[in-house]
């Protein structure tokens, strides 16, 4: 998968229980006779990203798994919860085996506001991260953390039913069984998500930083007629009108939401650009409505090469092309 189709401003990383409990050989899963130092493993490259995140302005998100000693909402349970299965009942609130592992912290703390805590497996399961990525404008989730077959799936499938784009980091992934891991990571690859490593996301970011285009903002057009033509298109076309100052000059300045707009001092006969192009909602309609109006057609309906399409003069003599995505002439 190329990272390419994201945005970097609609982003964000998520690390998942990086704590003692799950990841140093003195925590509950080491005591308990689990593989730490596999777990581990993923530190160095998840502290690399994880700086280098920081530092281009991508958010960080932490979660830290807490639990207390007496759960009278798991006491209703009859069948043993996983917590039995281990020496003691890992992340105590208040307790080191809760904490951050040293090597992350000081990375965790550059913005205590972005460190979730969570009762259970899943980071958006009764937290605040729902509603911090909303508002932090995030459509594409970055996830790394421990452990892959627990806390880590149950918030990539959590984030995929919100709707996210989810991209799990695969070496900054570590679970507690290598055979549970790659099963786990073939089912997300074809259902929850896409995989990619940290190399990968620091190029993409690199790429995403440099000065570059974004996107469309507007085409400025010089009218001889200004409230002629701001009439043509916000009542013949349907525009509707952004604040906008007048230009350095003084000069007055319409800008409009669909992506133009427009200024005086075009001069008779003089044709500033050949036409401009925008996709409409039901071309057929605005075709039958233009002709109603008087509006002068260069070309009436017919398949253009993104749609449906017509071409009309707007009351400077500019070709407006005008096209619906998906819909054929016939």
């Amino acid at each position: 998968m190329s990272l390419d189709q994201l945005d970097m401003r609609k982003s964000a990383l998520l690390v998942i229980d990086l704590q003692n409990a799950f990841v140093h050989e003195k925590g509950t899963l080491g005591v308990s006779g689990l593989d730490t130092k596999r777990l581990s493993s993923i530190v160095p490259s998840l502290k690399n990203l994880v700086s280098h995140c920081q530092k281009s302005g991508l958010p960080v998100i932490w979660t830290q798994q807490v639990h207390f000693a007496s759960d009278h909402s798991r006491a209703r349970k009859k069948l043993a919860g996983h917590t039995s299965k281990r020496k003691q009942v890992s992340a105590l609130a208040g307790t080191w085996d809760e904490e951050i592992i040293d090597e992350l912290k000081p990375l965790a703390d550059v913005q205590p506001e972005f460190v979730i805590r969570k009762h259970r497996f899943g980071a958006f399961y009764e937290t605040r991260l729902e509603m911090m990525l909303r508002m932090l404008g995030v459509q594409h989730l970055f996830v790394t953390g421990t452990t892959t077959n627990a806390c880590v799936e149950t918030s990539i499938r959590e984030a995929y039913l919100r709707d996210f784009d989810v991209i799990a980091v695969d070496d900054c992934i570590s679970g507690v069984n290598p055979d549970w891991e790659e099963t786990a990571k073939k089912v997300w690859a074809h259902y929850l998500c896409e995989l990619s490593g940290s190399a990968e996301m620091m190029a993409w970011i690199d790429a995403q930083t440099k000065p570059r285009v974004l996107e469309y903002g507007h085409q400025l057009i010089l009218v001889e007629d200004i409230d002629k033509a701001v009439k043509f298109y916000t009542e013949q076309l349907g525009f509707t009108i952004r604040p906008a100052k007048p230009l350095a000059d003084g000069r007055p300045f319409i800008a409009f939401r669909q992506g133009i707009a427009m200024t005086e001092g075009r001069k008779s006969g003089h044709q500033q650009i050949d036409h401009i192009a925008f996709e409409v909602n039901d071309v057929r309609a605005m075709a039958a409505k233009l002709k109603t109006a008087g509006v002068h057609f260069f070309n009436d309906l017919h398949d253009g090469p993104y749609g449906l399409t017509i071409y009309v003069a707007d009351p400077d003599g500019l070709k407006v092309e005008l096209y619906q995505v998906g819909e054929r002439a016939g």
